[in-house]
């Protein structure tokens, strides 16, 4: 065991904190200084690099799991930043500092698949809010792994029932955000999905979200790695209520996910997009190009497919709408209804073009 070093608490916790805030603030001043954006998606991840105190063979996992997911996801997405020369999320606001402030804590928690238009609504509110929500997310996930690498936890016993079902979920939860992504990159770099078609090949054609799928996986995989002392081991009852309210973490995950930055930006407004394709104004005001029978093709696409559980078509296509929009999540907010929002949003369309 290593000598235990025990700072401002006994769970890292304020130690995180100003770690966290301490590079939050350095990669926006290198962003800002150099009107330069590669970095934006790199800071959030680079936090999982400090964490580890007691090396015994649960916390090397545990923090490497950590790592490895952040370096994925800020890999992909710095990959995304270079091919695409910058990131168009910051265009209109890169010269000005104050949005640009509230736009770089958005972007450490939104995916690249954030629509325009949501951007927009979340950049409207106050900057410092998302600034903080930033530093709060990066803080919150991790709290597993910080709580487990502190001096207050300490059970060297590795290969529980816990511990190995917490590494196959995480890496099932992988996999699938892995796979998803590069599906899709794929599929739009080499227009496999023809335009006015919604995404349906691999993992899609299973789940309209399987990235957040797979990212709740990862911190749930994580947080049973992480508990695993709290159920073998002869820990303190505040380590081990630590360990277990340390569950912030995957439902923090979960909630922003499912009504956040995630499945709400990825719902509506692209119905209402495919809505516009085949009913909006004349072609010349049309915000998006026009195509037959674009809606009716992503109406089968809502019907037939799961929004997050990757289910098969032939299997999720019969349920019960009830079933569907409650133990399945596909929430009835998440819902473009034509009969209602239709005639709104062909105006906004005529209105803004």
């Amino acid at each position: 065991m290593t000598n235990s070093v025990h700072v401002l608490d006994r769970y890292y916790l304020g130690l995180t904190l100003l770690v966290t805030l301490g590079y939050q603030l350095l990669g926006f001043a290198i962003a800002w200084t150099f009107q330069f954006d590669k970095i934006t998606d790199f800071t959030g991840a680079i936090l999982t690099l400090c964490i580890g105190n007691t090396f015994y063979a649960r916390n090397i996992v545990a923090s490497a799991l950590v790592m490895v997911w952040a370096c994925r996801i800020a890999g992909f997405l710095l990959f995304r930043v270079l091919k695409m020369g910058k990131d168009a999320r910051f265009d209109d606001i890169r010269s000005s500092f104050w949005k640009f402030l509230g736009e770089w804590a958005v972007a450490g928690y939104i995916r690249p698949s954030t629509t325009v238009s949501s951007l927009t609504f979340l950049s409207s509110s106050p900057s410092l809010a998302f600034w903080i929500a930033q530093i709060l997310w990066v803080w919150t996930v991790s709290l597993p792994v910080t709580i487990l690498n502190s001096p207050s936890v300490s059970n060297p016993a590795f290969g529980t029932s816990r511990d190995i079902a917490g590494i196959v979920l995480w890496a099932v939860g992988f996999l699938i955000e892995t796979i998803a992504d590069a599906q899709k990159y794929r599929a739009k770099a080499t227009g496999t999905v023809p335009k006015g078609y919604p995404m349906n090949k691999g993992l899609w054609a299973w789940s309209r979200h399987p990235p957040y799928f797979g990212e709740m996986l990862c911190w749930w995989g994580i947080w049973i790695l992480c508990i695993s002392p709290a159920t073998n081991g002869s820990l303190s009852s505040g380590a081990k209520a630590a360990l277990y309210g340390s569950v912030v973490s995957p439902l923090f995950t979960f909630l922003i996910l499912m009504f956040g930055s995630g499945v709400p930006t990825g719902e509506k407004p692209v119905a209402e997009r495919y809505f516009l394709m085949s009913n909006g104004p004349p072609s010349h005001l049309q915000p998006f190009p026009a195509q037959e029978g674009a809606w009716d093709r992503y109406k089968n696409y809502l019907n037939e497919t799961s929004i997050l559980i990757p289910i098969p078509p032939p299997l999720y296509r019969p349920l019960p709408t009830i079933l569907k929009r409650t133990l399945l999540m596909d929430f009835p907010f998440y819902q473009f209804r034509e009969e209602k929002e239709g005639k709104a949003a062909i105006g906004n369309a005529t209105r803004d073009n």
